[in-house]
């Protein structure tokens, strides 16, 4: 009885609770001088609360579409509105519906003067009717007879919302190049007279987004809810209650694509699988494709002709010493790391929805080092991209490296100019990823890349020196104190670990507040990270956290995540969702935040440690793979 006494109170009390759980939000009555608004709903045909999973159907072609056909039937929103009209005789009334993504933007307003616009706020993913140069729409005749008339149209979110220009190749409208941005999205209703509209009272860049007024494009949600349209005569505005949350989810399961500028159609063909290939069947629908590393030739190693299972049997520190020192200069193989021939190196699995890495194995005379990696084919701004995943073990139980670089990353889409990040204003951008220091300054680039990469390196901040000194003994066989020399205790302490190095490649722009060289510390969330620059031409800023290789790669998955947001970066890796911690932060204070879109890589890779100065081990004399090292790729979440 007390139960049953206890659920009709909640009922009595809470009727919001029963009432709302899954109802379309209801705004309130808003009234202007000659009409009244309620019932707002631009979602009507979609259940409030659901999220939103982006169809990858078509979206190499056309772009993300939200929503997709097979999540709404005919593929648009519905939206709905009520409308009164208090006036004395029948009449038109215009109205526009506007959208953006709140995730991922800048403030609307100035953080100094709150009457203008913020300086990017026009880089906000927002849009409007499909066609931006379609205005406001009509009611039709609603007639003064104190009654409220339903109000129906339809719309749908697509990239290229404003139809820029730069978007286009050839006369057509590549929306793909400028795709919606996950998270949530808020929507926005302006009614208004008709006269507003036709006398320009609502200027034209609001009435055609892709308008630009003389301070450049303008945001509608700062027009109209903290610039000159708050006050506009005759007009509502009202914004939607609830927001549509959207959330990417690429199927590892769903296949890779053979990319035709790295491999020939004859080459490709040979090693055809049900799940990968290069036929206009997986391009059309497979959401990743086998990443091929560019190989610098100038990255030669003279690698030791030892081949070992580093990771199972027995190999120490004593054995690596051994073979660094006394294998004869003409006896080494000089080799770069090399790439997979087509779907050899990265294996889909649609049943486990899964993806397999594979460093294969290297045999005496067919010397290899081979990278693995996989890379997404449809580009984002922004988000959080959160991969589960258990990529191979870098130590053995005698923290001995194996020699891989376990790298999870994002780059650039395309260096083209419809891919070029925001001005930067001070001195400019590196014009390119390669490059020394005599390399020009232009105002803007398409190179863009955020980094995880962990491997067996050291840090260089705060107290390091750059690099650590070792010593190196003498080649004396006869005394295993010359030769087996120990690592510096300043190594030792860290032995077991190896280094989670997060970067931002920022192309050296120096218009960063706080923009230094050298070692810096950055705060965030009460704890210190200590982010390092070469010098002030050098394109990256990196900051590196030791953690357990056991924890990271022996544990059953891990996760890892890159948080990247308009103006800050956040890395984070734990063993849940729910368990992440945070490695790396940077923000838009000590480093240029990119703005462009990208994609993502995971690797498995032969880094060339002349790249890490300072490292304990040499990529030189780390022995060839007697068995594949293996890496799985279980789900990938963008939100």
């Amino acid at each position: 009885m007390k139960c049953n006494l206890r659920y009709i109170l909640l009922i009595l009390f809470f009727p919001c609770l029963v009432i709302s759980c899954g109802q379309p939000a209801r705004s309130p009555e808003v009234a202007s001088e000659e009409f009244v608004v309620k019932d707002f709903n631009p979602i009507a045909n979609w259940k409030q609360g659901e999220r939103l999973y982006l169809d990858y159907t078509d979206a190499i072609s056309q772009g993300f579409v939200i929503p997709g056909t097979k999540q709404v039937d005919g593929g648009f929103f519905n939206l709905e509105f009520k409308l009164k009209n208090t006036g004395t005789a029948p009449r038109n009334f215009s109205y526009k519906i506007y959208y953006q993504n709140e995730s991922y933007k800048f403030p609307e307003q100035d953080g100094i003067d709150s009457t203008k616009q913020h300086q990017n706020a026009w880089e906000n993913f927002y849009g409007s009717w499909e066609d931006s140069g379609t205005g406001f729409a009509e009611t039709g005749i609603i007639e003064a007879d104190q009654e409220f008339h339903l109000v129906k149209n339809r719309f749908r979110i697509v990239g290229n919302p404003r139809n820029e220009q730069r978007y286009f190749d050839q006369g057509k409208n590549d929306r793909w190049k400028r795709n919606p941005r996950v998270g949530n999205y808020s929507f926005l209703l302006v009614v208004s007279a008709s006269s507003n509209i036709q006398e320009k009272i609502i200027p034209e860049a609001l009435q055609n987004i892709g308008l630009n007024s003389e301070q450049g494009f303008v945001n509608p949600y700062f027009y109209f809810l903290y610039g000159p349209g708050k006050l506009l005569k005759n007009t509502i505005v009202q914004k939607y209650s609830d927001m549509l949350n959207v959330v990417a989810m690429p199927d590892p399961g769903g296949g890779i694509y053979i990319n035709p500028n790295a491999y020939s159609k004859e080459e490709a063909a040979k090693s055809k699988t049900a799940d990968c290939g290069q036929d206009s069947s997986f391009y059309k629908t497979t959401p990743f494709e086998q990443f091929v590393h560019f190989i610098d030739p100038s990255t030669k190693m003279n690698n030791i002709p030892v081949i070992a299972d580093v990771l199972n049997d027995n190999y120490t520190r004593m054995d690596y010493n051994w073979n660094k020192r006394f294998y004869r200069k003409e006896e080494l193989v000089a080799i770069t790391a090399s790439v997979a021939r087509p779907c050899e190196s990265a294996i889909s699995d649609p049943v486990k929805h899964q993806i397999t890495l594979r460093n294969p194995k290297s045999e005496f005379g067919k010397w290899r080092k081979q990278n693995a990696g996989v890379i997404t084919r449809h580009g984002m701004t922004f988000g959080k991209y959160t991969l589960k995943c258990k990529l191979s073990e870098l130590l053995n139980k005698n923290n001995m490296w194996n020699g891989l670089t376990n790298a999870i990353w994002l780059i650039t889409q395309s260096q083209a100019d419809w891919n070029f990040r925001r001005d930067c204003n001070n001195n400019g951008y590196m014009a390119n990823y390669y490059g020394g220091n005599q390399d020009q300054r232009v105002k803007n680039v398409g190179y863009s890349e955020i980094d995880f990469e962990i491997l067996k390196t050291v840090p260089y901040c705060p107290s390091w020196l750059l690099p650590p000194a070792y010593n190196n003994g003498i080649d004396d066989q006869n005394n295993v104190q010359n030769w087996n020399v120990p690592f510096p205790e300043e190594i030792l302490a860290d032995d077991d670990k190896i280094m989670v190095s997060c970067t931002n490649w920022d192309m050296a722009c120096w218009q960063p507040a706080e923009f230094q060289a050298g070692c810096d510390p950055v705060r965030y969330e009460n704890k210190t990270y200590w982010a390092h620059r070469w010098d002030k031409d050098y394109r990256a800023l990196t900051e590196k956290t030791p953690e357990l290789d056991d924890e990271l790669f022996a544990s059953p998955f891990y996760y890892f995540q890159i948080d990247w947001q308009p103006d800050k970066i956040i890395w984070r890796i734990g063993p849940s969702k729910d368990k992440m911690r945070v490695v790396g932060y940077m923000d838009d204070k000590v480093t240029s935040i990119p703005n462009n879109q990208m994609l993502l890589i995971v690797t498995q890779e032969f880094h060339n440690t002349k790249w890490w100065i300072g490292s304990a081990y040499s990529q030189d004399n780390v022995p060839f793979p007697k068995v594949d090292y293996i890496g799985e790729i279980y789900e990938l979440t963008i939100e």
